[in-house]
């Protein structure tokens, strides 16, 4: 009885499982590598069916971001919430909600895309006649259906992209994060992934938070936080942060930004 009241009383503090709390919530963040500060007191949220564009530079804070946010690194200080887990606390009850492509390629180039994608599914408790139906349909979305017995390391750099995303989804995640998904692809394999994703926020209510530092990712459609130096400098809808700027464009509203603020 009192390990039930016990942990009543930790989810009450750290935040209800869904409900109506927000896919993702990041309160006070700061995070240092000896005396570099990486990140400073960031602070932000990404709703239900929306695209948030974390824009900034090559350092400026966005892979430790997404390794707080993944567990890769434990966080010191602030807070993180998947949809009310706080990270910290109920680490299991919070990446379950979780799907992640990283910026590095992550298959196993050994197995097949089946084989990759099975793995991913059993990790996440799924039996097998329920994964199967789950990743034939998302790598179908994706258009590999025909590739799904040849080993990954044939595939091309934008395939494995487009593997990797479908394995994010098989135990359908509410939250997805992408760190520079479109690094080193091609023109066509990029609008793809844009398309896709944007397909899936509009019409599944996905939560995305994606990751780049080429400003021609964030449309007008989305909502863009602007990371410097570990620090957020603008936050908003697209138009909005532009306005804010004194800009016309979302490149001129970064150049402005991260013009003022460059130590």
């Amino acid at each position: 009885m009192l390990d039930v009241k016990a942990d009543a009383a930790s989810r009450q503090a750290v935040g209800s499982p869904d409900g109506e709390a927000q896919p993702l919530v990041v309160e006070g963040l700061s995070h240092t590598f000896g005396e570099r500060h990486a990140l400073r007191n960031v602070s932000f949220q990404v709703n239900r069916g929306e695209r948030t564009m974390l824009l900034g530079l090559n350092g400026a804070g966005k892979t430790t971001l997404f390794s707080l946010i993944t567990r890769l690194y434990n966080h010191r200080s602030g807070s993180i919430r998947i949809f009310g887990w706080e990270i910290k606390h109920k680490p299991s009850e919070a990446l379950a909600r979780l799907g992640v492509v990283f910026q590095l390629p992550t298959l196993d180039l050994e197995l097949s895309v089946a084989q990759n994608l099975y793995y991913h599914a059993a990790l996440h408790g799924l039996p097998r006649s329920e994964a199967g139906a789950r990743l034939r349909r998302e790598i179908e979305r994706v258009g590999l259906t025909d590739r799904l017995r040849e080993h990954a390391r044939t595939l091309s750099g934008g395939q494995r992209r487009r593997v990797e995303i479908a394995r994010a989804l098989i135990h359908r995640p509410k939250l997805l994060l992408l760190d520079e998904p479109t690094v080193g692809l091609d023109v066509a394999s990029r609008q793809f992934l844009l398309d896709h994703v944007r397909m899936l926020a509009r019409e599944e209510g996905l939560a995305v938070l994606w990751a780049t530092h080429l400003i021609d990712e964030v449309d007008a459609d989305a909502r863009v936080i602007v990371l410097h130096q570990g620090r957020i400098l603008a936050e908003g809808p697209v138009p909005e942060v532009i306005r804010r700027a004194n800009a016309t464009s979302m490149r001129e509203a970064f150049d402005n930004l991260i013009g003022e603020r460059s130590e």
